[in-house]
C-alpha cells in the first residue's frame, strides 16, 4: 500500500485563527513512503517489550514445609504430604502444582528474555510509514479520530502556536481549527480500568487525541499537556508509540510549519538522495512515483524487456520407461512388427463379424 499524497505536492499553512495564510509548504518525501501496517505493528510490539519490568515468584514458594511422601501400601497417592497432626494442614498434599499451597508449574524467572533487539533500519522504516499514515484522511478516520471540519490533512499551522503558554490559548486554537471534536471524543470515552490496575497509578483509561509536533518548545508543551488526550512531541525525537498508538498508524497530527519543513532534513527528500551506485552505504532512494502498474507498462521499461512469445509449445515431460508399461513395450525391437500383426488380426475379426451380421440380415429377409 502506498501513500495517496503524490497528487497534492503543496500543503497550505493555517494560523491560530484557522485562516489560510499565503505561505505553502512542499510535501516532505517521507509522506510518500510505502505504508506497511505489518511493520508498524511488529516494531511497536517489540518496543513495548523493551519497557517491561522483570517479575518472578519467590523461588521458595510452595516448598516451605517439611512434607514427605508416605510411600506405597497405604492406598493413597505418593504425593508428598505435610507432617504432624492436630490441624487440617497435616496430611494434605504439598509441593506439587496440583496441590493447594504447592508451587506453580514452571515458575517464572527474572532471567527470561524480556527485551528485543530492533534493527535501526526497521525502526526508521516503521516510523516513516507511521508518518505517511498520518497524512491520509481515510486512515486517520479509521483510527477513530473525529476530523470533521478540519481544513486539511496533514494539518500544518504557523509557528506562533509554539509560543502559547496558557492552556486557554491552546483550547481556543483547537476549537477554531475544529480539532476540539477529537478532544470531546476523548472526554466522552473516559472509563475506569478493569481489574486490580485500579489500585495502581492509572485508575482511568482514555483514548488518544491530537498530537502536536513542534520544532522549538517556547511554552507550547505546558499549554497543551493539561488538555485530555492531547500530546506534544518534538520533531527531532519522534516516537513510534506516539505516532502509532497500539501499533496502528493513522494518528491525528498537527504540525507546526518549522517542524514540517524539517522533515526533509531528518528523513531526506527524493531530490537530494543520491543513487545507489554513487555510495553503496546509503539506503536506496525513495520512489517518486509509487504506481507500479504505470511504471511497468511505461515505454522505457517495455522496450528493455524481451518480447512476449506466442505459440510456444510446452515441453513434454520425459517418461521413465521402467514405470510405464507402454514405454517398456516400445523398447522391444519387434514392437512395430507385433503391433502390425495385432492390427491385422483385429481387422480380420471386425471383417468376420460384419460378414456374420450381413448373413443374419439376409436370412431374416428370406424368411419374410
Amino acid at each position: 500500500m502506498t501513500s495517496l499524497l503524490a497528487a497534492r505536492p503543496l500543503i497550505s499553512v493555517y494560523n491560530e485563527k484557522n485562516e489560510k495564510t499565503e505561505s505553502t509548504v512542499k510535501l516532505p518525501g517521507v509522506f510518500k513512503c510505502p505504508i506497511r501496517p505489518d511493520l508498524i505493528c511488529k516494531t511497536a510490539q517489540q518496543m513495548r517489550f523493551n519497557s517491561r519490568q522483570p517479575y518472578a515468584v519467590n523461588k521458595y514458594a510452595g516448598h516451605q514445609t517439611s512434607a514427605e511422601s508416605w510411600g506405597t501400601g497405604r492406598a493413597v497417592a505418593r504425593i508428598p504430604r505435610v507432617r504432624g497432626g492436630g490441624t487440617h494442614r497435616s496430611g494434605q498434599g504439598a509441593f506439587g502444582n496440583m496441590c493447594r499451597g504447592g508451587r506453580m508449574f514452571a515458575p517464572t524467572k527474572i532471567w527470561r528474555r524480556w527485551h528485543r533487539l530492533i534493527c535501526k533500519k526497521q525502526k526508521r522504516y516503521a516510523l516513516s510509514s507511521a508518518i505517511a499514515c498520518s497524512g491520509i484522511p481515510a486512515l486517520v478516520m479509521a483510527k477513530g479520530h473525529a476530523i470533521q471540519g478540519v481544513p486539511e490533512i496533514p494539518l500544518v499551522v504557523s509557528d506562533s502556536i509554539q509560543s502559547f503558554k496558557k492552556t486557554k490559548e491552546a483550547v481556543s486554537f483547537l476549537r477554531k481549527s475544529a480539532a476540539w471534536l477529537d478532544v470531546e471524543r476523548v472526554l466522552k470515552r473516559k472509563k475506569k480500568r478493569a481489574g486490580k490496575g485500579k489500585n495502581r497509578t492509572s485508575r482511568f483509561k482514555s483514548k488518544r487525541g491530537p498530537l502536536l509536533i513542534f520544532d522549538k518548545d517556547e511554552g507550547c508543551v505546558q499549554a497543551f499537556n493539561n488538555i485530555p488526550g492531547v500530546q506534544s512531541l518534538r520533531v527531532d525525537a519522534l516516537d513510534l508509540l506516539w505516532l502509532a498508538p497500539g501499533g496502528q498508524g493513522g494518528r491525528f497530527v498537527i504540525w507546526t510549519e518549522s517542524a514540517f519543513r524539517k522533515l526533509d532534513a531528518i528523513y531526506g527528500s527524493i531530490e537530494e538522495r543520491p543513487t545507489l551506485k554513487s555510495n553503496w552505504n546509503l539506503p536506496s532512494p525513495m520512489m517518486a512515483n509509487t504506481d507500479l502498474a504505470r511504471i511497468i507498462n511505461s515505454e522505457e521499461i517495455q522496450k528493455v524487456l524481451k518480447p512476449k512469445k506466442h505459440g510456444t509449445e510446452k515441453k513434454k515431460r520425459k517418461v521413465n520407461a521402467l514405470r510405464n508399461i507402454k514405454a517398456m513395450l516400445q523398447l522391444n525391437p519387434y514392437y512395430a512388427v507385433e503391433k502390425k500383426v495385432r492390427k491385422q488380426a483385429k481387422d480380420a475379426l471386425i471383417a468376420e463379424s460384419k460378414e456374420r451380421r450381413a448373413a443374419r440380415i439376409a436370412e431374416k429377409k428370406a424368411k419374410k
